[in-house]
């Protein structure tokens, strides 16, 4: 199911599409397919789970099931015909007993392709065995990055539901901004550890991150509420479940994922003033609660569409899932604000150079109870956009507004 438009080249049409998460561990593949432009004839495959990813199907192959799949925007670089390609993970996503090496090699990554013959060119893995549904969600961004000398460096911007911003010469694959794997949790200290999975024990950071460190951990003290007993409530619940960072595992007791399912990033990507060499993005920050809940693998399959959150039945594993924000009673976010930014990062320094709140609850309350616009910092999954001039334009928050920001300093201008 595609949910992405294709990258149309001189030669090619390039497609991914989107698998049905935490459903069942049946799912279909999620190969990428090229198409002539011309003919429709099915020109190449790239199968992310199969040992030769560009193998067509036959008498002896068939597409693999649960390969990981790209449902995000792709990016191409006409120049050089190579086409970009964010990946997912294999489904079901909170548990990973059952993934063979072949399954788990190109999951989570930044593909770099031949646009004409789906050949590999160079690819980077931004989280191992992922159980936390942290796909590569937004189009890959590219930009050339002036230099001292006067010459340009090609470079691809990969963001990440973590907050990591990854960024490569988009022709080689080499780091651009230092990458250092890190040590993560490889369990919980509250109820028992899942059964029958496993833990990678470090993760790649980038040193230019929106989200949190290894070493940033949400407290008590950042648990919110709209009362006391909201916020008591909150700090209850914070207590009670699993949190040891980010990467903590999911477990039976629950967990608390920071950043949550709908990441620092979504889908709108950042937009790169290449002018002015400033990157432009709206990081989110929400918690959310993963809890797993025992099961027969053998139940037969019933009731259940698998999506990014509430009951996930995950047929075929020994578990079940629930997947929800962390609210308070009242419905509001149990960690404290601000829940959304807008930044712009120097393209020079790989450095945040200004991050502002955007956006208030106004339009999400009852008319009866209606505030007036504070401004809080509230999620948004769309994108921003930059213009010619120092403006950029952001219309992705929950409230009913549309906003314009100074590019050079993140001031409001109306």
């Amino acid at each position: 199911m595609p949910t992405s438009p294709p990258v149309v080249t001189a030669s090619t049409i390039i497609i991914g599409g989107a698998v049905t998460d935490n459903y069942s561990n049946t799912e279909p593949s999620g190969v990428i397919r090229g198409y002539d432009v011309n003919t429709g004839e099915l020109k190449w495959i790239f199968d992310t789970g199969a040992k030769d990813p560009n193998a067509q199907p036959g008498e002896n192959v068939d597409y693999v099931h649960n390969s990981p799949n790209a449902w995000a925007p792709l990016s191409y670089d006409p120049i050089k015909d190579i086409v970009y390609i964010p990946t997912g993970v294999g489904t079901p996503d909170i548990w990973g007993g059952d993934r063979d090496e072949l399954k788990e090699r190109y999951a989570n990554s930044i593909l770099a392709l031949h646009a004409s013959t789906g050949k590999l060119i160079w690819h980077f893995q931004t989280t191992h065995h992922d159980l936390w549904d942290m796909d590569v969600p937004a189009q890959p961004s590219l930009a050339d990055l002036k230099q001292a000398d006067g010459s340009v460096t090609p470079a691809v911007y990969v963001l990440t539901k973590t907050g990591n911003v990854f960024v490569f010469n988009r022709y080689t694959g080499e780091p651009l901004v230092p990458i250092e794997e890190l040590a993560v949790p490889t369990s919980v200290t509250k109820g028992p550890q899942t059964y029958g999975e496993h833990y990678s024990p470090t993760q790649p950071f980038s040193a230019l991150n929106l989200g949190p460190s290894p070493s940033e951990k949400l407290t008590d003290k950042n648990m919110w509420g709209g009362s006391m007993f909201d916020q008591l409530v909150c700090r209850i619940l914070f207590e009670h479940y699993n949190y040891e960072g980010i990467y903590t595992p999911p477990s039976e007791r629950g967990t608390i994922v920071f950043p949550g399912n709908l990441g620092v990033f979504e889908w709108g990507g950042i937009s790169v003033n290449q002018d002015r060499q400033v990157a432009l993005a709206n990081p989110i920050g929400l918690p959310f609660l993963s809890k797993l809940n025992r099961v027969d693998p053998n139940r037969p399959k019933g009731e259940g569409t698998g999506t990014e959150s509430g009951f996930q039945p995950m047929y075929g594993t020994p578990y079940e899932v629930l997947l929800e924000p962390f609210l308070s009673p009242l419905g509001l976010p149990c960690k404290e604000p601000s829940w959304g930014f807008v930044t712009g990062v120097d393209l020079q320094t790989n450095e945040i150079v200004w991050k502002k709140r955007i956006g208030t609850i106004r339009d999400s309350l009852p008319k009866l109870f209606q505030l007036p616009p504070l401004l809080i910092g509230v999620p948004g999954l769309g994108g921003v956009m930059s213009t010619a001039v120092d403006v950029m334009l952001v219309a992705a928050t929950q409230d009913n507004y549309i906003r314009a920001f100074s590019v050079t300093n993140g001031e409001k201008l109306w």
